[in-house]
């Protein structure tokens, strides 16, 4: 694992109060090359937000490019109810949305020297903040990759987030957001229901389980979705739920979501898998019309959201990374 740093900054945030916040980040490569941003995303850390684009043959290798792994505010390592120290700690802890991360992201990248990302790219809630980024800094930013993702969060995957938060805060030792002991009855309550949206109906059809090494779907929920969330903080997983249900793009520009994307001035792939529940591919067709600079590529796959995220088969992330590879390699006009 790189060294992981921390950049300390003041952050006027949009519901008004100026946080003394920080984030954690690592940096693979030689700073000359062209810069890489990726963020975590939701129940993300930073160790593991890489899994799709790192090593030496793979899309985003530290030997072609100066990458910058950054941690999403609410995501247990930058600011977070779980990490702030007073008088932000714990339930006291402001509310934070994207544009919140990417103006703090911006000031990181300049203390950094970098004063245009060759790429910023990211899955689930990373893409959300791709899509961000390419509006609020259009003149900092060359190509996104927004993956398993969407400019503006839908109502349908805003009322799935709804379901998801009250499972957490109306369990019994969440107690009305009192609580001093970590939340293990409504995380794990939280891990069960959340799995069902992440995966797809297909996905339980084949048993798909049985490719990532368990012996029933059973087994699956306690060890991967259970015994993962329990390691969270309850405030953690709500913030980022309220991060990401703000997640629309359209706001800069009166509502018009297509006039939002018509406006972003970088190349971008955009990549949804076909059995997402809540990034629906649908609307990923309907995003790349608008944009000038689009490019679309369907993940075919059973494993739902999570795809995009590297938990597919080998066959599909060797499909992510090889697009990633050829869009990353020549400009807009040379891949049509």
């Amino acid at each position: 694992m790189p060294d992981i740093k921390q950049f300390d900054l003041e952050l006027k945030l949009k519901c008004g109060v100026t946080l003394p916040a920080f984030l954690k980040y690592f940096t693979l490569g030689d700073p000359k090359n062209p810069a890489v941003m990726i963020p975590s995303c939701y129940t993300g850390r930073l160790a593991g937000t890489m899994n799709m684009v790192y090593g030496d043959e793979d899309a985003v290798s530290p030997k072609k490019y100066f990458v910058i792994v950054v941690g999403l505010f609410g995501g247990s390592e930058s600011s977070s109810p779980s990490t702030q120290p007073a008088p932000f700690d714990g339930a006291n802890f402001p509310k934070t949305v994207y544009e919140d991360n990417i103006n703090a992201q911006f000031q990181l990248m300049k203390s950094l020297g970098v004063e245009k990302l060759f790429a910023y790219m990211g899955y689930s809630m990373g893409g959300q903040q791709a899509y961000h980024f390419a509006t609020l800094y259009p003149d900092h930013v060359e190509k996104i990759v927004p993956v398993a993702s969407s400019a503006k969060t839908s109502g349908f995957n805003w009322n799935f987030l709804e379901g998801v938060k009250a499972t957490v805060q109306a369990s019994s030792d969440f107690a009305a957001n009192t609580y001093t002991e970590p939340v293990v009855i409504g995380c794990k309550a939280f891990g069960r229901v959340y799995s069902n949206w992440a995966l797809s109906y297909e996905w339980f059809e084949t048993e798909a389980w049985k490719e990532a090494g368990y012996a029933s779907a059973e087994e699956y929920l306690m060890k991967d979705w259970e015994g993962r969330l329990t390691t969270w903080d309850a405030r953690d997983l709500v913030q980022m739920a309220v991060t990401w249900q703000e997640g629309d793009i359209s706001i800069y520009y009166d509502g018009d979501l297509s006039k939002a994307l018509a406006a972003i001035k970088a190349e971008v792939l955009v990549m949804p898998s076909r059995t997402d529940q809540y990034f629906r591919w649908e609307a990923s067709v309907e995003e790349v019309k608008s944009l000038k600079k689009g490019t679309l590529a369907i993940i075919e796959t059973v494993w739902g959201h999570i795809a995009g995220g590297g938990a597919g088969t080998k066959g599909e992330n060797k499909y992510i990374n090889d697009q990633i590879s050829a869009f990353l390699a020549k400009p807009f006009e040379e891949r049509q």
